[in-house]
């Protein structure tokens, strides 16, 4: 008995649309999957976070003088929180290629002044930008002008987190813990970041003073390598603070000789009986921090362009 023709068609026409509908159906749910994972990975992720095979965590506290300007590499990615002075910019440059980085995935401006934004034009003209954070606030000088030409120039957005909002960097889990856009006071400003990788965890405070500290404190704080706020000032590094951080290393980012008397010696005093290993870029040059996320160890760099 011969089937209708008709009905052949029909029927196969119904076999393949089913056939692709089941296909999209599965293509869906494993977008779903892959989603509901991404989510996963960035809400359950705990202070020991997993230590990637192929590379410890990098850190480079650059001798900038009365700046800062540091470098983080792990797994092939490159984090940079401040860019020295304005005259610095070309060195950092060349300390950056030095070091093979030819990319920037996160590019941080902790703040508008000009000691940590100075060589920012210079780093963004010379790299690739994956993201820019900066503080929600506006300047009238000529770095900050300088700063907003060379992001449009190169096409990089400016992006303004969110007190809490927590990135992935490499192995690593960052998590920005302040940032301000009153005016009134740039270095409270400041974006604070602390960063985990494995056991080992970093405190970056910017140019941020005891009144930030104080709004953190309720935080998780808690790291081995603090960077000192604002240079080692007087106005920084609170007692309360620093107990509540029990840093076992402390780097002051500071220039030899500075009219700002800084560090201070009461900010010695109180990384002294927090029992802190201090070390500062005036004395000991660059400083290299490097962790496998159980162990950190730290040595003096050259850096020098010589060679």
């Amino acid at each position: 008995m011969k089937m209708d023709p008709k009905i052949i068609f029909i029927l196969i026409v119904v076999l393949v649309w089913g056939f692709i509908y089941a296909e999209i159906q599965e293509g869906k749910k494993k977008n779903i999957s892959k989603e509901e994972n991404k989510i996963n990975i960035a809400d359950g992720m705990n202070d020991a976070v997993k230590v990637a095979t192929n590379g410890n965590l990098d850190v480079y506290y650059f001798d900038v003088g009365q700046a800062d300007s540091i470098l983080l590499a792990n797994d092939d990615k490159y984090m940079l929180i401040d860019a020295g002075n304005n005259a610095d910019g070309k060195n950092i440059v060349n300390y950056l290629k030095k070091l093979g980085v030819k990319k920037i995935d996160y590019l941080v401006a902790t703040h508008a002044h000009e000691d940590h934004i100075g060589g920012m034009d210079d780093v963004i003209n010379s790299f690739d930008i994956g993201a820019f954070y900066m503080p929600d606030v506006v300047t009238t000088t000529k770095t900050f002008e300088d700063l907003i030409i060379a992001l449009e120039d190169n096409n990089v957005k400016v992006d303004t987190p969110n007190i809490g909002d927590i990135f992935l960097f490499g192995s690593c889990k960052f998590e920005v813990l302040h940032l301000d856009d009153d005016e009134r006071d740039l270095n409270n400003t400041s974006i604070v970041l602390r960063g985990l990788y494995g056991n080992n965890s970093f405190l970056f405070m910017g140019d941020a003073t005891s009144e930030v500290e104080k709004e953190i404190l309720n935080s998780n704080i808690d790291s081995d390598v603090l960077k000192v706020g604002h240079h080692g000032s007087r106005y920084s590094s609170s007692v309360n603070f620093l107990k509540k951080v029990t840093p076992k290393y402390s780097i002051i980012s500071v220039g030899e000789d500075n009219s700002y008397n800084h560090p201070h010696s009461v900010t010695f005093t109180k990384l002294e009986e927090v029992l802190s290993s201090v070390y500062r870029t005036d004395i000991d040059g660059t400083i290299f921090v490097t962790s496998d996320g159980k162990d950190i160890k730290i040595e003096k760099m050259d850096l020098s362009l010589n060679g």
